[in-house]
């Protein structure tokens, strides 16, 4: 084939790097742009930033809002992010992202062979000293109680339990291996027998041994750890209530009944047939299901808790002279410029134009202005969305009005995908709580007058109808649906079913009681 020049005119959309990034920025939530900022920072000595994220926890108010005077700084630094801007500008600088949003489209346990145990009769001694064997640890401990309560896991609470407990080393051994084999939830849940198999055959242990272990366990704190299963949990547990607490002992034979034979029937709420099992009266089951609920079916979960996860606002709805308003948190606005000392170095320095300073000053100039375009537009849709849901901010959830993607991007001149981006993650303070942006957009479902209403508000009437009902005749889907289509709501069986597990409500034969 013989070669040849064609000249072609074509159209093209070409993504800049600062449009790059601008999309990239109002994608990310808080704590992401925040340790974006912190990479940039510690690559680009052209930018700097006045205020710490770090200290910013101590600044919050009761509200979740930073207080204007104490997050401003000293006097001499700026007071708004947009100050930080430096003078001049990059080319296409001005351009706006929303542009490039439009083109791109919508968018083991160890095996108790390898334990370093001595469970022979001639091991150390530890029963001389009924704390258990001394060490460092342990002089800190009585040297700081407050740090010896705090203990980090469930298996550092019963082994420390285990050190003040006066049995030989071959019975603490036994009970330190069974302390491992605990699960989160504080239950055995290996056999005993199946257990004993995997210890050597010289030590010449039996079963009885492991069992009198298992018994020392689970007399330890909290009660029912070392359970086989939730019945055993729950009867140790009422076998361990404080005299106190402790009911008349008619609810308490009713209880351990219950808990040992008939836990099923109680899940099932079928009342009735426990009635006749346990020949007992309404007010006597009452009182005894009480005390049972009152139990905890999971005693090591007090120690495997995550910590809480607290976010803080982006934007903040206050009540005006002009109606409900949405303002930035400045908590969650990073006070960034550039470095004025370099950025005047290298202007003075005309022959270094062209180094490696120059383009991450460009960089530092592209960054301020898409940090301060992202908060612009975080603003402007959470004022649109305030504007078309002024009825939830007034009276909750149930007057939340439908809304769409769409339409905010409409009334915005945006596209779809750059409200996804700007909804996602970000978080709004209100009346009625803090929500991610997305709370506020609904389905939309037909109404007998022939308007619509919004999802949301229905899972909030449906809420409303489980919290007000009568619990001895608690309402079922059918009869939900019958209610919400009096309100001229017409909802499906299988609708309000979905909703009600959406929020974690059980059936109506679930939440039946006396």
């Amino acid at each position: 084939m013989k070669p040849s020049l064609n000249l072609r005119l074509s159209t093209q959309l070409t993504l800049t790097p600062q449009l790059q990034q601008a999309i990239r920025l109002l994608q990310l939530s808080t704590l992401e742009l925040n340790q974006e900022l912190e990479t940039i920072l510690a690559e680009n000595p052209m930018l700097e930033r006045l205020d710490d994220p770090l200290l910013m926890a101590d600044r919050i108010a009761p509200d979740g809002v930073i207080d204007r005077a104490t997050a401003a700084g000293p006097a001499d630094e700026p007071r708004d992010w947009r100050n930080g801007q430096d003078e001049g500008s990059a080319p296409g600088e001005g351009q706006d992202p929303a542009s490039a949003h439009s083109a791109e489209g919508s968018a083991p346990t160890s095996d108790p062979e390898d334990r370093d145990f001595d469970l022979s009769a001639d091991g150390q001694d530890w029963s001389s000293d009924p704390r258990g064997p001394r060490s460092d640890s342990d002089d800190a401990e009585r040297e700081l109680p407050q740090a010896a309560d705090a203990s980090g896991s469930l298996q550092d609470h019963l082994l420390q339990q285990l050190r003040s407990t006066r049995v030989s080393a071959r019975d603490r051994a036994l009970v330190t291996v069974l302390i491992e084999e605990l699960d989160p939830d504080g239950y055995l849940r290996a056999d005993l027998d199946e257990l004993l198999e995997q210890f050597p055959e010289e030590l010449e242990l039996e079963l009885d041994e492991l069992e009198t272990a298992l018994a020392l366990l689970q007399s330890f704190d909290p009660p029912g750890v070392g359970a086989r299963d939730a019945s055993e949990c729950l009867a140790l547990q009422l076998a361990n209530l404080p005299a106190q607490q402790r009911p008349d002992l008619a609810v308490m034979r009713v209880a351990l009944e219950i808990v040992k034979e008939h836990l099923d029937w109680l899940a099932a709420r079928d009342f009735a047939r426990l009635k006749r099992a346990l020949r007992c009266d309404d007010d006597l089951l009452r009182r005894a299901q009480e005390l049972i609920r009152s139990l905890n079916p999971r005693p090591g979960n007090q120690f495997d808790e995550q910590p809480a996860a607290y976010v803080v606002p982006d934007v903040v709805v206050r009540r005006t002279r002009l109606g409900w308003r949405a303002e930035l948190n400045a908590a969650v606005m990073p006070k960034l410029r550039i470095n004025q000392l370099y950025a005047d170095l290298l202007k003075r320095d005309r022959s270094r134009s062209g180094s490696a300073l120059t383009g991450q000053l460009q960089e530092a100039r592209w960054l301020v202005k898409n940090v301060q375009q992202r908060f612009d537009t975080i603003l402007r849709v959470g004022q649109a969305v305030v504007d078309r849901q002024q009825a939830f901010f007034t009276h909750g959830a149930v007057a939340m009005r439908p809304l769409v993607l769409r339409e905010i991007a409409q009334e915005l001149g945006l596209h779809e995908s750059t409200i996804s981006r700007v909804t996602t993650q970000k978080f709004m303070l209100t009346p009625f709580g803090t929500f991610e942006l997305k709370y506020f957009f609904g389905s939309h479902v037909a109404t007998d007058s022939g308007g619509t209403a919004s999802s949301t508000a229905i899972r909030a009437l449906i809420q409303k109808l489980v919290d007000e009902e009568d619990t001895s005749q608690p309402l079922s889907d059918n009869r939900m649906a019958e209610i919400l289509a009096e309100q001229g709501i017409m909802v499906a069986r299988r609708t309000i079913a979905k909703y009600r597990e959406a929020l974690q409500i059980a059936p109506a034969s679930q939440r039946k009681s006396l």
